[in-house]
């Protein structure tokens, strides 16, 4: 009778951990990519650091996804390009690279990487052969052009009003406060580096319009992510969209590494 009840016992216990692990795998299976790429490398913008994307890193991680929020200097195109290389080459797996604003030309450029599997631009640039950051903004002004304050050194600053009005202007006080104490100086050698190879041309590409900005061009975005052949989203969001629309910017994200193949 006790050899029974024992029996028994373990396999109520065997049950209940059945009734436990088997829904977890499920939910784990279904928030994870199947096929693709499990690792994604952030590239914030000018103007910017890695906690740019500070809303959006959770999101990602929680779909099983590895995330990297690298930090380039932003003291020339090529010391970008050079940090976001060294990030590719510590992982061992296919890489999406993920580009916001300036951070676009980076991944144009650094994703020629055999590593890289696709690229998604936020908002960004994506330069053809021989263009730069500097000259597609500015072929289409926008507004946040008048609040960029040069210092001696070469580099570039926003106002307060220009991050405010024109950088992030449906972000709460609180959070543009925050973007105006943490800004980063860019350097004009960094926005007027020129892509040598367009990695767009051999990738995968994605792109995220936001229609609501001020610093880069909607209209200009549209047009990129046409020339490029990106899978496009529309997002009504300012220029810092995975700060204003986090959510929406991961779902892209996430799509885009369930999508993308090694090479």
């Amino acid at each position: 009778m006790q050899a029974f009840k024992f029996v028994r016992n373990v396999a109520a216990m065997c049950a209940a951990l059945l009734a436990v692990v088997v829904p977890a795998a499920k939910a784990t299976a279904q928030t994870q990519p199947t096929a693709g790429v499990r690792t994604v490398l952030l590239i914030h913008g000018a103007w910017a650091d890695g906690s740019s994307w500070s809303k959006l890193i959770p999101l990602l991680e929680v779909k099983g996804l590895h995330v990297v929020a690298v930090q380039i200097p932003l003291t020339s195109f090529a010391d970008d390009v050079s940090a976001t290389q060294r990030a590719i080459a510590l992982e061992d797996g296919p890489v999406l690279l993920v580009g916001h604003s300036y951070g676009g030309a980076v991944i144009t450029e650094a994703g020629n990487d055999p590593k890289v599997a696709g690229l998604v631009y936020v908002s960004a640039v994506a330069p053809d052969q021989g263009e730069s950051a500097f000259g597609l903004i500015t072929s289409v002004p926008t507004s946040v052009g008048a609040e960029l304050r040069p210092d001696k050194s070469g580099f570039l600053k926003l106002t307060p009003k220009g991050i405010a009005e024109d950088f992030a202007q449906d972000l709460s006080a609180k959070e543009i406060a925050i973007l105006i104490a943490t800004q980063v100086p860019t350097s004009v050698a960094s926005m007027k580096g020129e892509v040598t190879t367009p990695a767009w041309k051999s990738k995968p590409s994605w792109y995220i319009i936001a229609a609501n900005d001020r610093a880069i061009s909607p209209d200009l975005e549209a047009a990129q992510a046409k020339k490029i052949g990106a899978t496009t989203t529309i997002v009504p969001s300012s220029h810092v969209v995975m700060l204003a629309q986090p959510s929406k910017v991961a779902g892209v994200i996430f799509d885009a590494a369930s999508q993308a193949r090694s090479n």
